[in-house]
């Protein structure tokens, strides 16, 4: 026992192991002297790694590893070769090159749609391209050049398939399964009419029933043509979309169609990428391209991934694009061109008619054969007792037997009521042509039957309810509220609440802060290019500066952080002159959201800033929201924070600067057409994104919102229960911050429940 010990302290005084992660070396010391100790070594250790075989498995690893890295650098040189080999050369066509341009329309249209990183680095990338097209990433083309580079690029037109002709809808009226039952009868009854009762008397009942047969057809095949021809004409209208381009240094806005390769495009949140091009610069750009890919996840497209793919759709920020594929070179356009077009559906009274049709059929073809088996079986059994029975056939037993059989053929005729599908028809064509004369164009005659089922209309309230122009007509700042929309009440603004310093701080944010841009055209007009409600708030920053005779100065954006419906506001970061180039924050968004991340605000025309919460400023701020929302104006907080050296938005601590309020009029026969629906029986319900105070004004502005309807916001509304949502569904009227992700899935909620 002593010498048991004395082993164990040598062994332990020359031995360390660490608390954690021993290395090899000391397990093996370990085991070691353990193994001195403990007589069977295999039970010892058998709940533990062999050290042999893990260190072999380690041997074996790292080999592996080596043949696989000298695989791969094999595999890599070897893929090198062969996309040298198979590299496909666009030679340059002779036009192009006499036009000044240095590379052909197969080689930008294949860079772009196969993603190719790697050629657009030997192009030098996209400054390297727009020298091989010949245009300047800041003027743009020069509009005298649209014609040329359209000879040698193309148009950015698709090839359409040949519209279908009124024979292909003859065609289609002719399947119908009531209408093929009754010409088959007519066929019948002309032949036994015939057989019968001779020419011409016995083809009337047979004739008739082909003649209105053919009514049926060319009415149907008629109004169906009328229609393509019309909904052609709408299409070619709708695709007139206009697009903001770069051209002459000068931006400006052409339509779609004359879009041409070499073209700077600006794309904004909602725009459709027109073409297929290369990002030149943006911020925080997202794009979709489901409608190409499938896929559903957002692309991120920055320097890193110039690629834009035209048909896509921009989700989020703002960018510029350089042309580089249009027309039928696009992703789009190859797309466009391997799609077929589908067939048409029936209507839902059409299915319901070729049911009816079948059943009625059925059981028509069923008595008849009842009718014509006990006929039969009658003189059958007559003809078996008389003399020569059943043996001797004459003209007279043919001619019964063919009665027979008419009178069977007359049975499924009478069931089937061929006046039905023609009723059906010239009243679902008087609906079309009715709501024709009302300006709504019908595609398929089921929208007619479908529209008076409706019990429910769920609308938008910008550009559907309202007229879509706005102006800012009233203004809180520096302590007081203004109306602007008049110019008494604009020079009152300018003369009384704002000083120089206090001007140039609203304009440097109003300017700044801001995803439109003033463009000053040629002729030395001004024109603001965006969304309504950029444009109406530019425009008032137009005015404060024809007024007040103090322009805003340009400063270098540091940071953009473009609007989105989810965070309710856009931010930026420049270098302020007005701060002596230090960065400064400017935020502008919905009143609620910028108003929390506020501490402070501007109180008097000379600037001065003091805390929300002293002589209850923030209670002024918020009343004159709430006034502004009430007379169902839109409204916009504006507010800046100078912030480090890093150029980051802050979360909060920012300075109230003014608060705007929008008005977007009503369109005119508004209240009639909602209390029209009320009349029918038609629930009529708005979702919109803006305040709850404003929804209801225009709400009940528009007859929408009654004493006994309920106006809700989105996220009070996601969060009740299953069982609150069905009490409170048939009740509301206005749905306000609604999520433009949300609200088809809310509103097919609504209308089901």
């Amino acid at each position: 026992m002593a010498y048991l010990k004395k082993k164990s302290m040598e062994f332990l005084k020359s031995f360390d192991v660490p608390a954690k992660n021993p290395s090899e070396d000391a397990q093996r010391r370990w085991r070691e002297a353990v193994g001195t100790l403990v007589k069977n070594r295999r039970r010892r250790f058998r709940m533990v790694p062999d050290l042999d075989k893990r260190s072999q498995a380690e041997t074996q690893r790292r080999n592996i590893q080596e043949k696989l890295r000298v695989a791969l650098y094999v595999q890599k040189a070897a893929l090198q070769f062969i996309d040298a080999a198979r590299r496909t050369e666009h030679p340059l066509p002779e036009l192009a090159r006499q036009c000044g341009f240095s590379i052909s329309a197969e080689e930008l249209a294949s860079l772009v749609r196969g993603k190719d990183s790697k050629s657009l680095r030997l192009h030098k990338g996209v400054d390297g391209l727009a020298r091989k097209v010949n245009v300047s990433l800041a003027d743009g083309i020069k509009s005298d050049d649209v014609g040329l580079r359209t000879e040698v690029y193309g148009a950015n037109q698709y090839a359409e398939k040949p519209p279908r002709t009124f024979w292909m809808f003859l065609w289609d009226a002719c399947q119908d399964m009531t209408l093929m039952l009754l010409a088959f009868c007519a066929v019948v009854s002309v032949a036994i009419g015939v057989a019968t009762e001779g020419f011409p008397g016995g083809m009337y009942d047979g004739v008739g029933i082909m003649l209105t047969i053919f009514l049926v057809v060319a009415i149907t095949a008629a109004s169906d043509y009328k229609q393509s021809l019309q909904f052609r004409d709408l299409d070619s209208e709708k695709k007139k979309i206009e697009i903001q381009v770069t051209r002459d240094g000068f931006r400006q806005k052409v339509s779609i169609y004359d879009i041409v390769v070499g073209d700077i495009v600006h794309l904004s949140i909602g725009d459709q990428v027109p073409a297929d091009g290369l990002f030149v610069d943006g911020y925080s750009f997202v794009v979709d391209e489901s409608s190409l890919s499938g896929e559903s996840e957002p692309v991120h497209v920055s320097t890193t991934n110039r690629f834009l793919l035209g048909g896509t759709k921009v989700q989020d920020g703002s960018a510029r694009m350089l042309v580089t594929a249009v027309g039928m070179r696009t992703e789009w356009g190859n797309l466009m061109e391997t799609l077929s077009q589908g067939g048409e559906d029936e209507t839902p009274l059409q299915v319901k008619l070729n049911g009816v049709a079948t059943i009625i059929g059925k059981i028509g073809l069923a008595f008849a054969v009842l009718t014509f088996t006990v006929l039969m079986a009658r003189f059958l059994y007559g003809k078996a007792g008389s003399p020569g029975g059943l043996l001797e056939w004459g003209m007279e037993d043919a001619l019964s037997v063919l009665n027979f059989f008419a009178v069977a053929v007359t049975i499924i005729v009478v069931a089937v009521p061929e006046g039905l599908p023609l009723a059906v028809t010239l009243s679902l064509a008087f609906a079309m042509k009715k709501l024709m004369q009302e300006r709504a164009l019908v595609r398929h005659l089921s929208a007619c039957e479908t529209m008076g089922s409706a019990s429910c209309i769920c609308t938008d309230k910008t550009g559907t309810l309202t007229t879509n122009h706005m102006v800012v007509e009233k203004v809180w700042a520096a302590g007081g509220a203004t109306t602007v929309s008049t110019a008494k009440g604009f020079d009152e603004l300018t003369s009384s609440a704002l000083s120089e310093g206090f001007a140039k701080l609203l304009l440097e944010g109003v300017f700044q802060c801001s995803g439109s841009e003033v463009v000053r055209g040629k002729d030395g007009t001004t024109t603001v290019m965006g969304t309504p409600t950029e444009t109406a708030i530019l425009e008032f920053g137009l005015g404060v500066e024809k007024h007040t005779c103090i322009e805003h100065a340009a400063a270098a954006k540091l940071r953009v952080e473009p609007f989105n419906s989810v965070k309710k506001t856009m931010g930026v970061v420049v270098a302020s002159p007005s701060a002596g180039g230090r960065p400064r924050a400017f935020l502008k968004g919905a009143s609620e959201v910028v108003l929390r991340k506020c501490s402070n605000v501007v109180v008097d025309r000379h600037g001065s800033i003091v805390s929300l919460t002293e002589k209850n400023y923030g209670k002024q701020v918020a009343g004159a929201i709430d006034t502004f929302a009430c007379e169902a104006l839109r409204t916009l907080c504006l507010a800046y924070q100078d912030v480090g050296g890093e150029g980051e938005l802050p979360a909060d601590g920012y300075t109230l600067i003014a608060v705007f309020g929008i008005k977007d009029p009503l369109r005119p026969g508004v209240r009639e057409a909602v209390a029209t629906c009320h009349a029918a029986g038609i629930n009529v319900r708005m979702v919109t994104g803006d305040n709850i105070s404003t929804a209801k004004a225009i709400a009940r502005g528009c007859g929408i919102l009654t004493e006994e309807g309920v106006a809700i916001e989105g996220p009070d509304f996601r969060q009740m229960s299953p069982d609150q949502m069905r009490e409170i569904i048939p009740k509301i009227q206005a749905r306000t911050h609604q999520s433009p992700l949300l609200l088809n899935f809310e509103a097919e909620r609504w209308c089901r429940w």
